[in-house]
């Protein structure tokens, strides 16, 4: 019940008891008054009874008086009262106004009659006495047979007057219980009224309100502190603490929602921060080397309750091979055919053992027939597949589930950056290299050589550099025409790719002229790969366009540090013993002197 509700009745029913008590003080006052009015009555017909007596028997005293005393003072006092008495009803007309009832004054009418008759007597004994018959008239006054009158008489008055007693001692009891009933009353209803202030006072204000509120300000105050730890109480009364009380709870649901959507929203923030910081750092990478290294570092941090794998696409082997792992995956092997993923084959997200039910993936181990949750995402940007991204859940994690979409966002991320950078190497390989013969160009070989210079010297070994020039190459052209030199230069190029173990360090230093940096070789190591090179090249019989060439021969110069000359002149003295070479009749390896070539340079 609502405390509105039991306010209202506990009010209404103290005043109602309030009136009633009200009602029989009331009624306690006038049965007092009732009480008091019945002995006041009493009391006056008590005076009028007296008076009445006193009429009755005077008559007598003073006729008796005279007779005794002879005292004409009583005879005269007898003569006056009794032509003071009136008739019957006037004498005991004062009686019934003091209250008396018609049968009381019935029998108090018969006891004045009889005493009326005494006067007869009372007049005669007077008359004798005076007449001087003394006997006679004491006779009459003291007799027995007036003796008798007068006990009638005065018999009848008792009679009067002890109906009187009964009939007011009843009426003052009446009246008496009736006040004490009223007044008792009247205390029990006061009592109740104060029992229910009391029990209203416990039992709604102090049970029902003071204590709930107590404890209800309390969790408030926690929950104003955000303290949404603080449990309301549980009150079922429907009533106004109740509704309080789910007001509260509502709020500490509502608080404690809104803590977890900020957390929800920081750790988005968060995730979204790692995935930006993670993209910026891929698309920072120079080499696949980089990008495998971020990877392997941000992906624990974004997905800690995965492992998983990064695999690329060979197509050289048409296989997909791991580049990079992290948390230790077991489920998948680390190379296998493209067409044994699902997600390769389809080109979309592929999870066989998620809500729905689909196929497992050739690459999985899943002999025990136990399908972990694995997630394969293939990696494709701009229409070609790169490689896959693939997660499957970690042994014993315990951290939270990391959504999907994430993971979708990663691989996108990753793809992209994939494709950046093939793209970026692709364009380095244009820029770096030479399109007529594949080698590198002179761009490329600006770029490393004083890398591969600081790397000899920190290796503490020798390096060696070889410079090739075309002998007679402006012949073909004139003669056969550019086309045919440009095939002049292609063969010789191939050669010098296939002369090498190394890639990349053969280049095309300017028009008909090349160069080999050749790591670890001393002089006499590189004259004689340099002179294999030149037989090989001598070896040519090239033909264009049904015409057979003439006989390519070349000529180089070699020079290697720290033999011949300092690092940062590498390269002219190579220069410069390739142009003695050419002096001294072409088709030849010479080395270069020792700091001669160098110091003509």
């Amino acid at each position: 019940m609502r405390l509105a509700t039991i306010t209202n009745w506990a009010y209404g029913v103290t005043v109602g008891l309030t009136l009633a008590s009200g009602m029989t003080m009331l009624l306690a006052s006038g049965a007092q008054e009732r009480e008091r009015e019945a002995v006041a009555q009493r009391y006056r017909l008590d005076q009028a009874t007296q008076r009445l007596g006193t009429e009755l028997y005077g008559l007598s005293d003073r006729a008796r008086q005279y007779l005794n005393t002879g005292d004409p003072t009583y005879h005269i006092l007898y003569t006056r009262e009794a032509a003071a008495l009136g008739d019957v009803e006037g004498r005991i007309r004062h009686i019934g106004d003091a209250g008396a009832t018609a049968s009381e004054l019935n029998a108090l009418k018969e006891a004045v009659r009889w005493a009326d008759t005494l006067q007869d007597e009372q007049r005669a004994a007077l008359a004798a006495h005076q007449h001087g018959e003394e006997v006679r008239a004491r006779q009459l006054l003291f007799g027995a047979e007036y003796e008798r009158e007068l006990d009638r008489a005065e018999a009848l008055v008792e009679r009067f007057q002890s109906q009187l007693e009964q009939r007011t001692e009843a009426e003052i009891a009446t009246a008496t219980a009736s006040a004490k009933l009223w007044r008792a009353t009247s205390e029990v209803v006061l009592g109740i009224t104060g029992v229910l202030f009391l029990c209203v006072l416990y039992f709604i204000f102090k049970r029902r309100v003071l204590r709930p509120v107590v404890r209800l300000s309390d969790v408030v105050s926690r929950l104003a502190a955000q303290d949404y730890a603080a449990e309301p109480p549980n009150y079922g009364e429907v009533d106004e603490i109740g509704d309080m009380t789910q007001a509260i709870r509502i709020f500490r649901e509502n608080g404690l929602e809104r803590q977890r959507l900020e957390r929800e929203r920081e750790a988005e923030l968060a995730m979204r921060d790692l995935l930006s910081r993670m993209t910026q750092r891929m698309q920072g990478c120079d080499t696949l080397l980089d990008l495998k290294d971020v990877v392997r570092r941000f992906l624990p941090c974004i997905a800690p309750d995965l492992a998983g794998r990064l695999y690329l696409l060979d197509q050289e082997r048409h296989a997909v091979a791991e580049a990079c792992s992290w948390l230790e995956p077991v489920q998948s092997r680390a190379e296998f055919s493209p067409i044994a993923c699902w997600a390769l084959r389809r080109g979309l997200a592929h999870r066989p053992a998620g809500q729905v039910v689909d196929v497992p993936c050739d690459h999985l181990d899943h002999a025990d027939e136990r399908l972990a949750d694995t997630l394969c995402l293939p990696l494709t940007a701009q229409r070609k597949t790169l490689g896959l991204l693939y997660f499957e859940p970690r042994t014993g994690a315990t951290d939270g589930h990391t959504p999907e979409v994430y993971l979708h966002m990663l691989a996108e991320n990753i793809a992209l950056a994939l494709a950046n950078l093939h793209l970026r190497e692709a364009l380095r390989g244009m820029a770096m290299a030479d399109p007529l013969t594949g080698l590198a160009n002179r761009r490329h070989l600006d770029e490393i050589i004083d890398l591969e210079l600081a790397e000899a010297e920190r290796l503490g070994q020798p390096i060696s550099c070889m410079m090739l020039d075309v002998d007679h190459f402006k012949r073909f052209n004139d003669s056969f025409g550019h086309q045919a030199g440009d095939t002049v230069l292609r063969e010789v190029g191939e050669i010098l790719k296939n002369s090498l173990r190394e890639k990349g360090k053969a280049f095309r230093f300017g028009g008909e002229e090349f160069l080999l940096l050749l790591n670890g070789f001393s002089a006499e190591m590189a004259a004689e790969r340099c002179e294999d090179i030149r037989a090989r090249i001598a070896a040519l019989h090239l033909v264009h366009e049904g015409h057979r060439l003439d006989a390519v021969t070349v000529s180089i110069g070699v020079a290697s540090v720290p033999e011949h000359c300092s690092a940062d002149r590498l390269v002219k003295a190579a220069d410069a013993a390739l142009y003695r070479a050419k002096a001294t009749g072409r088709n030849r390896v010479v080395l270069a002197n020792h700091r001669q070539d160098f110091n003509a340079a």
